[in-house]
């Protein structure tokens, strides 16, 4: 220390003093204050060294000089402690100073990784709408699709399928998901601190694959409000709003959020919509082994749907079920049963045609109810029996034949006579192709058309009696041709229809003018713009199936006009009414006695014509083949009093068939769709009755037809007959209707993609122009 004298004075060598000693009797000795303030110095008068005296509590306290010697004598204690005796007891006091240290210094780092913590959370809760304004997004709307009859046929909308409630769910298909997924629910609080060190563990470890850690309330949060990304940010955004959800709701309603609102692969979200997806029936319905297979699907929805990967999805489900016997949710003998027999999901035969009819009720229910924002419950005209039989009658004979024929797709449009569709299939697998072949495909009818044709002449004053010449016909160079190249002469217009001579429709749709083909047609239900040229009377303008087979109906029905319809009530899931459709029509658009006309003329086509292939037994039936350019579409088109079905097959690409025309194929799959779906109805005659004339002769005997195995050809053309008349080039002159004014054949140009020719001399050989061979078979 420094004295007052400006110098350091040295300490005598025998002068150690003590800063402080231990007691034998265990007080502490100190100095007293006075050697603190001289700074450990002897006093001026020389006093000796003083003894410790006892102070009234009992404590032995020292004089101040004796302190400042025992001061001075721990300095030595500690420049010795290396050596032996007094240095020993100082490594126990630095090992609890090490200790100590340690512990301050992970206090303190343990406070500075809560703040900065907090300081990541709340930068990341930033990011998040303002809690106050925070709230669970309304689930998207879902559209249950019923029959006739009430069933379920389809489910619509972004979820696939209704919500559930939890109370109306067996009690094990919650807790499959609690087992499995987060065992701890009922009793963290959003996050599960002892879920995330298992899955670390385990992670660490490789033990059962990579493991998250995530409560169904981080998932639940994901789903609501998050993307699915993988990132940081996104995870701690996911802590805070599950946080947010066990505040404000109870954990049963979070469990029945979840349940609904959680993806299953498949396009179903929501256990309700899985249910119905992979198993169906509802959820309500789940057995044991179905609730372990939906629980599972969780860990990965696309990979272990069971339609899919079905080993996957039942070693998932085992899992799952072991889970739930050892948390008690269920009895060793349940797990057992459930083991053994393990659930399965449905075959989704045909590939779910009757999601081809569900689209088109979502496209008519835009025009319906407009904008949706609440499940929806829509009745429609389907009959689900009939639109199997219809999917089954397609996909069987196309599995048979379609690859003799060369033909790869197909479709169905089934109506009764008011136009209630009651089946429609687009195609031939709804999973491999989704395009509403039915509703959406274009293509030519062949002589499909040629009703139209015969019913203007019809209208005009012709009869099924009248007779027309079936010879060469030349129309500005373009020289349509029957499919066997041959000619009848003189034949009845029922003969003609029945056989399907194009030329003879050809002279008819010159007669009565295209233009007034082209106002029938449309009049009786097609919408598709038709090219008003010669050739229309072989339908080379194309149309849709369902066209088709509307503006077919008012034959079935006696003539009255129907507007085609899918949908006849929607109403809100709790019942309210939304619409309700009125009967309603076109009004009549044929007169009785040519309902009964084109009827009895349809009628001999399946009997002695190319469609006597068709059989439905104990049924009066009629109906109209056709067959396009190069075999590319072959149709049929038929009816009863009940039921008017079309049938259409082809190739998406329009290439051409291997001789697939309208009297094979499709009449085949038409006779066995109707027989399954008339089974059980009431037979009843076509209206109108047969047509007979009045004080005229019984008409010709039919054209005695050839029994080969296939007598349609393109556009309808009839097979060689047998035996085959002698070839004739004249008959009668053209008989025109009632108020029909004369017309030349020189009024009307032929099609566009036909120039002027010069008629080459009767048997003179000559190459064909383009459009004999696009309708000379």
């Amino acid at each position: 220390m420094w004295g007052f004298g400006g110098g350091r004075k040295k300490p005598d060598r025998g002068e150690r003093r003590e800063p402080g000693f231990d007691d034998p009797r265990g007080a502490v000795l100190r100095a007293e204050p006075e050697d603190r303030v001289s700074g450990g110095r002897r006093s001026s008068q020389g006093e000796g060294r003083r003894e410790p005296r006892l102070s009234t509590d009992g404590d032995l306290r020292a004089d101040p000089q004796e302190r400042a010697v025992g001061r001075r004598k721990g300095d030595d204690d500690r420049r010795g402690s290396r050596g032996k005796g007094p240095g020993k007891p100082r490594r126990k006091r630095r090992s609890r100073s090490l200790i100590g240290q340690f512990v301050y210094w992970m206090l303190v780092l343990g406070i500075w990784g809560a703040i900065g913590t907090a300081g990541v959370f709340g930068y990341y809760a930033a990011q998040l709408p303002p809690i106050d304004q925070l709230a669970v997004p309304k689930r998207p709307p879902n559209i249950a699709i019923l029959g006739i009859d009430g069933e379920v046929l389809a489910n619509r909308g972004d979820t696939g399928g209704p919500a559930i409630r939890l109370a109306e769910l067996p009690p094990y298909l919650p807790k499959a998901f609690i087992a499995i997924e987060d065992r701890r629910f009922y009793s963290h609080w959003g996050i599960d601190p002892m879920g995330i060190g298992r899955a670390i563990v385990s992670n660490v470890l490789r033990r059962g694959g990579m493991q998250g850690g995530s409560t169904l309330t981080q998932q639940l949060a994901k789903n609501l409000f998050l993307t699915q990304e993988r990132t940081l940010s996104r995870k701690i955004q996911e802590a805070i709003l599950a946080l947010w959800l066990e505040r404000r709701y109870s954990k049963d309603q979070i469990l029945e959020l979840y349940l609904n609102r959680v993806y299953f692969g498949s396009g179903a979200y929501g256990v309700e919509a899985a249910s119905q997806r992979y198993f169906g029936h509802s959820a309500r319905q789940a057995t044991l082994g179905e609730a372990a297979i939906l629980a599972g699907l969780m860990k990965a929805p696309t990979k272990l749907a069971p339609n899919r990967n079905p080993e996957g999805a039942a070693e998932r489900a085992a899992q799952v079920i072991t889970a739930m016997a050892q948390e008690g949710h269920i009895t060793e003998a349940m797990a057992k049963v459930a083991l053994a027999r393990p659930a399965t999901a449905q075959r989704d035969g045909g590939g779910g045609s009757i999601n081809y009819a569900a689209d088109y009720v979502m496209d008519a229910l835009n025009d319906t109810v407009g904008a949706i924002d609440e499940d929806i419950v829509v009745t429609t005209t389907l009959s689900g029996d009939k639109q199997k039989a219809a999917e089954q009658a397609l996909t069987d004979e196309l599995d048979k034949k379609g690859a003799k024929f060369g033909v790869s797709q197909g479709a169905v449009v089934s109506m009764d006579p008011t136009g209630a569709i009651r089946a429609l299939v687009g195609g031939r697998n709804y999973s491999e192709s989704q395009f509403n072949r039915a509703v959406a495909a274009k293509r030519q009818p062949g002589s499909a058309f040629k009703p139209f044709v015969y019913l203007t002449a019809l209208q005009r004053g012709l009869t099924p009696d009248t007779v027309r010449e079936d010879g060469p016909l030349n129309v500005k160079g373009w020289r349509p041709e029957n499919y066997s190249r041959e000619y009848f002469g003189p034949v009845t217009l029922t003969n003609a229809l029945a056989m399907s001579l194009n030329t003879v429709a050809v002279r008819l749709g010159l007669e009565v003018g295209p233009k007034a083909v082209i106002a029938t047609a449309h009049r009786l239900g097609i919408q598709s713009t038709l090219q008003p040229n010669a050739s229309i009377a072989l339908g080379t303008s194309e149309v849709t199936p369902l066209e088709l087979v509307t503006a077919y109906t008012p034959f079935a029905n006696g003539g009255i006009g129907v507007q085609p319809h899918i949908i006849t009530r929607v109403r809100t899931a709790d019942g309210k009414l939304l619409y309700q459709r009125r009967g309603s029509s076109n009004g009549r658009l044929i007169e009785p006695q040519y309902v009964a006309m084109m009827n009895t003329m349809m009628e001999e086509t399946l009997q002695t014509g190319t469609a006597k292939k068709a059989s439905l037994p104990g049924w009066q039936a009629a109906g109209k083949t056709g067959t396009s350019q190069d075999f590319r579409d072959a149709w049929f088109v038929g009816y009863t009093s009940a039921l008017v079905t079309g049938v259409w097959l082809g190739n998406d690409d329009s290439s051409p068939t291997k001789h697939a025309s309208g009297g094979n194929l499709p009449v085949e799959i038409w006779s066995k769709y109707m027989r399954a779906a008339l089974k059980g109805q009431p037979v009843a005659a076509l209206p109108g009755g047969a047509w007979r004339p009045a004080n005229l002769p019984a008409p010709a005997p039919s054209i005695p037809v050839s029994r080969g195995p296939d007598p349609a050809g393109p556009s309808g053309g009839f097979g060689a007959p047998t035996p085959a008349p002698a070839l004739r080039t004249a008959g009668p002159p053209v008989q025109l209707g009632r108020g029909a004014r004369p017309r030349s054949m020189d009024d009307l140009l032929p099609p566009g993609e036909i120039g002027e020719r010069s008629a080459a001399r009767d048997g003179a050989p000559r190459e064909k122009n383009f459009l004999e061979k696009l309708f000379g078979g």
